[in-house]
């Protein structure tokens, strides 16, 4: 999926591109860098596990094929887009690595078992092969050597073409990159044998072809390796473009009056408004509503929430859900892009090429890695040549300290749990939208949640219609409901599908005005009307009844109050329930130091009883927008971090406001919603889920630098020979790159683990 385009500005336009070369966070840097420095770029990220550029930049200074350019002339390649939907194209080679990597690790063997008896030979040792395979040792060694020699050169030029190719490009641009450190290890290694080969003197120096093979061979045995982790952590949007059908069955009129036929379709043909019908056991290719028909409909993979649910006419369902047990007619509203399928594809593409700011510290490392390793290289070499008067021994721990450095540990620590962690999270109903944001919510110690909609179910029903001054019952609901008709707020569903319940029509109400936090303002039939909570009538200076002549709401219940002509007319209670799951996700919150307390519009009446059951101790209620924000800026200023949870467009505000805020619930604006999680379940319990799986990803993201920094700090001291002293150890060359192609792959397989992360609290858990 493409990045949703950046509408920051008129002037700024957006792109996304594969780019090809990059073996390490070294490479990622020198790109970033290319790009940034080409006129009229204003931001530019690149994705090391995706292989992916997204750059925003101003279309009258530069184009795409530019930034390509840029790119190229740094040392590497790109290539543009072939579509609009079209997600960056894999790297071809990462395919083919595993057969290089299984074939030069068998050359390298083979190679280290010829020359066991060479080492034999010069007093090195006895060898188990020399009783195996005596003629070997009769053999004189100039033949083996030479033969050593030619099978060197072949395998490693045809296995090691692109490492070499890579690090002779970064040398002409004067950047370095690990295949820099590579090739001048397995340079160094193969130079010295070949001279040795060419010159033996008196034949007792040895020759390093086998560490040469093996270096290559564990680089891209790795390099295979750390393909297959990148595939297992990009899984989830892998998971969620195969969800979509490819075709659709269209139901279309003929040309008999009353007769139709069914016709499948590729997928793109289908447009809003169409008649698409669905078998059971197939996936639905467009969100729609049911026209007929009725069936179950699994949504796990959107929602995270496992069980089947009921869906009949009128119901909506989504692109790449599963039509479980029923053949249904449906009319397709959202297709292609607009889909929440892929709007929840996109998110989660986007945040997954986000960047924490725990990666900071990494990048920085990484920008100067590869330079001070070859310093330390340089530094082995002339230590070991002064300190032993061997060559041998400089060049090859040597060899070891430039092959044994990894700078990809350190730059895939965190993107590589950052990319795996937000996928899970999108299986369990979880949209969280980058990396900044799972930092964030990692360390939350308060939340403030809303009621309607969010601890309650958001869909109140209206228990009381109470008509005064001489109106009549149906008249005030249909006044009401023409005013309501025009808002999404819950209460308005309420009071508009009585009306229609009722049977009841009415003309379109005019000039409808949103009064934030209080209610609507409207002129139906041309007499101005005002419909809203006892703040709304306050401010326009409107008496409400005493409350000993009216009785008052119902526990839990909210009063909506209507004036016509600025005289009372009426009044309506709505109330909601609690969502079953609200108790457990309290409690769990509560459990695990999280301070939990309510900020809602509502009336203190309406609150108290939801918030009691719900097990919440601090309410404030008949807040107005900008007094949530008060009150959640006053949390942080006593050294809260605090989270508000709302439905994304009424609390905008105070989300905004939060350290992070989770919007409940998905809809066709998804991807505008302002929070900084999406519950894609409306559950409260997703809350929790949301918190417990930062806090996880962000151990594992620090497990990751401590194991990556650690490695560098130890590995390259002992590869340079700091054991050698006092115990006569030192790393062949052969060794530290076994330890270079493991220290990326643990990195990725600890990321890994964050797949098999299991919710402390299931979607719709109530106890």
């Amino acid at each position: 999926m493409s990045p949703a385009p950046v509408q920051a500005t008129p002037d700024v336009e957006s792109i996304a591109f594969p780019v090809l070369g990059m073996t390490c966070a070294s490479c990622q840097h020198h790109v970033e860098q290319a790009l940034l420095s080409t006129p009229g770029v204003t931001t530019a990220h690149v994705d090391l596990m995706r292989h992916r550029a997204s750059v925003d930049f101003d279309p009258t200074l530069t184009q795409p094929a530019a930034l390509v350019q840029a790119i190229r002339d740094s040392g590497y390649d790109a290539v543009l887009p072939r579509g609009e939907n079209k997600s960056a194209a894999p790297d071809s080679s990462e395919t083919k690595a595993g057969w290089k990597a299984a074939a030069t690790i068998a050359a390298g063997s083979a190679a280290m078992l010829l020359s066991m008896p060479l080492g034999a030979a010069m007093g090195a040792g006895d060898h188990a092969l020399m009783r195996l395979l005596p003629w070997l040792y009769r053999l004189p060694q100039s033949p083996l050597r030479w033969s050593l020699l030619t099978l060197t050169a072949l395998l490693a030029a045809w296995a090691g073409r692109g490492i070499y190719v890579s690090a002779w490009k970064a040398l002409l641009h004067g950047e370095t990159n690990m295949n820099t450190l590579v090739s001048l290890g397995t340079g160094v290694a193969f130079a010295y044998s070949a001279a040795t080969t060419v010159s033996p003197g008196d034949g007792s120096r040895n020759v390093y072809f086998d560490s040469v093979l093996l270096i290559l061979g564990f680089l891209l045995l790795g390099k295979w390796l750390e393909a297959r982790a990148r595939h297992g952590a990009l899984a989830a949007v892998d998971a969620l473009a195969h969800l979509q059908p490819a075709t659709a069955r269209l139901r279309r009129p003929t040309a008999v009056p009353g007769e139709f036929a069914e016709q499948v379709v590729p997928l793109d043909q289908v447009k809003t408004g169409d008649l698409v019908v669905v078998l059971p056991g197939e996936r639905f290719p467009v969100d729609a509503l049911i026209e007929s028909g009725r069936t179950t409909v699994d949504e796990s993979m959107l929602t995270g929430e496992s069980l089947p649910v009921e869906r009949s006419v009128g119901g909506k369902v989504l692109a790449g859900t599963l039509n479980y047990d029923g053949a249904v007619a449906c009319r397709a509203e959202q297709v292609g892009t607009g889909t929440t399928l892929a709007q929840i594809a996109r998110l989660v593409e986007q945040a997954q090429g986000s960047r924490a700011p725990m990666e900071r510290l990494a990048d920085r490392a990484s920008a100067v890695f590869v330079p001070v390793v070859l310093v330390l290289a340089v530094a082995t070499f002339s230590g070991w040549l002064l300190a032993a008067h061997s060559l041998p021994l400089a060049i090859a721990n040597t060899v070891a300290v430039l092959v044994i450095a990894c700078p990809c540990a350190m730059g895939l620590a965190v993107p590589a749990a950052l990319t795996v962690a937000i996928g899970r999270g999108a299986q369990l109903g979880v949209l969280i939208k980058g990396g900044e944001a799972l930092e964030r919510l990692s360390t939350l110690n308060a939340v403030a949640m809303d009621k309607t909609g969010t601890l309650t179910l958001g869909k109140p029903v209206l228990t009381a219609i109470v008509p005064l001054n001489g109106w009549k019952a149906e008249d005030l609901l249909r006044t009401a409901a023409a005013i309501e008709d025009h808002s999404t707020h819950p209460l308005a569903f309420a009071v508009v599908s009585r009306a229609r319940e009722l049977d009841l029509s009415w003309q379109p109400a005019a000039g409808v005005q949103v009064v934030s936090g209080r209610g609507l303002t409207a002129k139906v039939q041309d007499r101005p009307c005002l419909l809203g909570n006892l703040a709304l009538f306050a401010e326009e200076s409107l008496p409400v009844p005493e409350a000993a002549s009216v009785p008052a709401p119902a526990a839990g219940a909210t009063r909506l109050w209507l004036a016509v002509d600025g005289k009372l007319a009426g009044y309506f209670d709505a109330q909601d329930a609690l969502r079953p799951s609200a108790p457990a996700a309290i409690s769990w919150l509560s459990q695990h130091s999280i301070q939990v307390l309510m900020l809602t519009g509502d009336s203190q009446s309406a609150a108290a009883p939801i918030a009691a059951a719900a097990g919440i101790q601090e309410v404030a209620a008949g807040l107005l927008p900008a007094e949530k924000v008060a009150r959640i800026r006053a949390l942080q200023q006593a050294g809260k971090r605090v989270a508000m949870v709302g439905d994304g467009i009424n609390d905008a505000a105070a989300l905004a406001q939060a350290d992070a805020g989770i919007a409940m619930g998905a809809g066709a604006a998804l991807a505008q919603e302002a929070g900084d999680v999406l519950l894609l379940t409306g559950e409260p319990t997703g809350i929790c889920n949301a918190v417990a799986l930062a806090r996880a990803t962000v151990r594992i993201m620090r497990q990751n630098l401590v194991w990556a920094a650690g490695y560098n700090i130890l590995g390259i001291p002992l590869a340079a020979g700091a054991l050698y002293p006092a115990f006569h150890i030192t790393l062949t060359p052969w060794m530290a790159a076994a330890a270079m192609a493991f220290s990326s792959v643990s990195v990725l397989a600890n990321s890994l683990r964050l797949r098999g992360w299991r919710a402390p609290l299931a979607p719709g858990q109530s106890s």
